[in-house]
């Protein structure tokens, strides 16, 4: 009998032991992963917040508006968060909101930008400016108001750049410069949040299907209104031929794509150009090509180029492991 009684606590032992842990366990992996997406009412932001809710996760989606939060709050697993990045106090709102709903936060995503600002003698400085405001100092802001979250969770902070911050010309100079300073923010922010447990990357478009571009002329015809002049035929000839031209383009899916990777994959990569043809690609990494060879073009400490291919070859192996 007393056998019996150690046999029937060793296996009631047994029973716990393999019991707890698959609860415990089951109950980390049934936790929702939160993600905020900043700009999601349209072109990217939308697709992505999109994306991410189709696949389960929870997304806080940035909106600016009643009804475009309305809109988004009526897809599943989305909760639309009044977000304009330029507007400390609704960011820190955000912050407080998400603690409040205590889900956590694991993903960021910097999405939310604007275009415009062109050649520097021809562009007023507020155009510049306000393009800076928001692709700039937006992303700084909520950067630093959210990372403790994310930092919390171990997560992840992704940031939608471009190509534009390789590539440039005079029209581009503003939006060109903001993207560009979104590569060095990225290294810092990825070397500040190394021994945080969180991976920084920046996801680097081609020309997708966006809303950006119809922006960027409406608000030009906004500030004409302004000031009190009128919309004439052939500025609402531009505007017809930008949405044309911009519905022509491919859908962001493969933006979205690399988002996910960058979120969620073990091994997720600092950069992500994502290109809708091979062309756009060719022009991207031959630019950044030509600025290598600009860079040891000067000086007495210049590499020659059996020097510069064994440097290439061994990035390309590191990167490989």
């Amino acid at each position: 009998m007393f056998r019996v009684h150690i046999l029937l606590s060793l296996l009631v032992t047994a029973l716990l032991l393999v019991t707890i842990p698959n609860e415990v366990g089951a109950s980390q992996e049934s936790k929702v992963k939160s993600v905020l997406v900043t700009g999601a009412t349209t072109g990217l932001g939308r697709n992505l917040a999109e994306t991410l809710a189709a696949k389960g996760y929870h997304v806080y989606a940035g909106a600016r508006t009643d009804a475009e939060m309305a809109e988004l709050n009526a897809i599943n697993n989305i909760t639309a968060v009044r977000l304009d990045v330029t507007k400390q106090d609704q960011i820190d709102a955000t912050v407080a909101l998400i603690k409040k709903m205590g889900t956590g936060l694991y993903g960021l995503v910097n999405n939310a930008g604007v275009g415009g600002g062109g050649p520097v003698l021809d562009t007023p400085i507020d155009d510049q400016t306000f393009v800076y405001k928001i692709n700039v100092e937006g992303v700084y802001r909520v950067t630093k108001a959210l990372a403790p979250l994310v930092i919390e969770s171990k997560g992840r902070i992704a940031t939608t750049g471009s190509i534009a911050g390789t590539v440039s010309n005079s029209r581009l100079n503003a939006y060109s410069g903001s993207k560009h300073w979104i590569e060095a923010f990225t290294d810092g922010l990825a070397d500040e949040m190394a021994t945080k447990g969180v991976s920084v990357s920046v996801i680097e478009p081609g020309n997708y299907q966006s809303h950006i571009r119809r922006s960027t002329v409406l608000r030009g015809f906004d500030k004409i209104k302004a000031a009190g002049g009128e919309i004439t035929d052939e500025m609402q000839k531009q505007y017809e031929q930008t949405a044309a031209y911009e519905l022509t383009l491919k859908k962001p899916d493969a933006v979205s794509a690399a988002f996910m990777h960058a979120l969620f994959d073990e091994k997720p990569l600092r950069r992500y150009v994502v290109t809708p043809n091979q062309q756009e690609q060719d022009y991207t990494i031959k630019t950044k090509v030509r600025q290598l060879v600009e860079l040891n073009q000067w000086g007495p400490h210049r590499f020659n180029r059996d020097q510069l291919v064994k440097m290439l070859d061994e990035a390309l192996a590191e990167k490989a492991k």
